[in-house]
């Protein structure tokens, strides 16, 4: 049974900063991509960044240069970290995850519950 579950949202000014926490558990043979999602009241989700098991990342053009997706492998956890934060950001962010939970089985993406963020102006 895989679990990611999202800490660091809150509420935060205009200009501010997040860092967002994503960890993985339970039966974890490998993980893949890992990434950021995010849904503002009354829009659709999008992709906001994502890492590679290697490194190599990808972001919305709306964050880019403000934020920055990183991953420490050995704790299964993703990070997002949010800068010069703008009201257009407030959305719930979930993170995501392909893995593969054994040798035997295929890999598979797994969602995570969701962290509100809200930037007030």
């Amino acid at each position: 049974q895989v679990q990611l579950v999202e800490s660091g949202g809150g509420l935060v000014q205009a200009g501010g900063s997040l860092r967002l926490s994503c960890a993985a558990s339970g039966s974890i043979f490998m993980i893949d991509d890992m990434g950021w999602y995010r849904q503002a009241s009354g829009k659709q989700r999008e992709l906001v960044a994502v890492i590679t098991v290697g490194g190599s990342t990808n972001y919305a053009d709306s964050v880019k240069d403000r934020f920055t997706i990183s991953r420490d492998n050995t704790k299964n956890t993703v990070y997002l970290q949010m800068n010069s934060l703008k009201p257009e950001d407030t959305a719930v962010y979930t993170c995501n995850a392909v893995i593969t939970s054994h040798w035997t089985r295929p890999r598979n993406t797994y969602w995570g519950q969701g962290t509100q963020v809200t930037v007030s102006s």
